[in-house]
């Protein structure tokens, strides 16, 4: 039986941080666990591919759509609370929110959130990590669900290492636990206000961007120092540009297309290739029939 909670053909344009892509074929919003299993249930018998867009950062959809199910967690699985010295918190619950209960509770070791705008969920999923802090540093074990239920898994069962985790498609990361530290609140404050200063002052946080668009290479140039060193600062493609302030994002001037960001991230993996010798990968998630043209060789 198909769920009530399902919607059809929803923009998700609305739902991601670069303000692209086309309609979900399948819309819907769980408060809960039985909400969210009943759901990936139904998609499994129907043989519909199933995705959680978080905030919609890190997510590049097609501008066609994505002929699937899109999942927005909320109510409980959106929520946040610190218990004893951990935080237990829903795969959808924004980090921001995270590291206020954090604070609150005098908690740390979750200060490197302040740099990422997305949910629990997406950073366990692509163990997301900011000025040398990452999940796998804090996650205690989360909670995943999928067509045949739920089931706790430890980071080691997750499979986290730079940028990635071992979940697959119509896997989503219902509920997670962070083992954190007791820390002064005024210390936990200063940390804070000393990444957020840093992150102002080199990336565009007031314009339309996914993050970060590439993982930074094994070299001694970041991939935003390479892309800037190959001219590409400011460089546009429709409505879509390489950031003036930052080479490794791509900001919306305010009609581009994901097609526009598909085409940057081809450019600049080809110039770094060729200026460098460099294979960029791209961090972004693409959703829907998208894919980032090949090298020249083919690979």
């Amino acid at each position: 039986m198909r769920p009530a909670s399902l919607e059809e053909h929803v923009a998700l344009s609305r739902y991601t941080t670069l303000g692209t892509g086309g309609p979900a074929r399948w819309f819907a919003a769980p408060e809960t666990l039985d909400e969210l299993l009943e759901l990936l249930a139904w998609a499994a018998a129907e043989d519909v591919p199933v995705a959680a867009v978080g905030l919609g950062s890190n997510l590049l959809v097609a501008d066609e759509g994505f002929d699937g199910l899109a999942l927005k967690l909320k109510g409980e699985l959106a929520s946040a609370e610190a218990v004893g010295e951990r935080l237990v918190a829903g795969g959808g619950a924004p980090l921001a929110v995270c590291l206020h209960r954090a604070r609150a509770a005098g908690l740390g070791g979750l200060e490197f959130a302040c740099a990422i705008p997305g949910t629990i969920g997406g950073a366990v999923w692509m163990n997301a990590g900011a000025y040398g802090g990452d999940m796998a540093g804090v996650l205690e074990r989360a909670l995943v669900a999928s067509a045949r239920g739920a089931e706790w898994r430890t980071p080691a069962e997750l499979g986290l290492s730079y940028r990635r985790s071992g979940l697959r498609a119509g896997e989503v990361v219902a509920r997670a636990e962070l083992r954190l530290r007791p820390r002064p609140v005024e210390e936990i404050k200063a940390t804070v206000a000393e990444m957020q200063g840093r992150r102002k002052a080199a990336q565009p946080t007031n314009k339309r961007t996914f993050g970060s668009v590439f993982k930074n290479p094994e070299h001694e140039l970041s991939a935003g120092r390479m892309l800037e060193a190959c001219g590409l600062r400011g460089h546009a493609i429709g409505g879509a540009t390489i950031s003036p302030k930052h080479a490794n994002f791509i900001e919306n001037l305010g009609d581009a297309r994901s097609a526009d960001a598909v085409a940057l991230i081809a450019e600049a993996r080809r110039r770094a290739l060729e200026g460098f010798g460099v294979r960029l990968e791209p961090e972004v998630q693409l959703l829907g029939e998208i894919a980032i043209p090949p090298f020249p060789d083919g690979t």
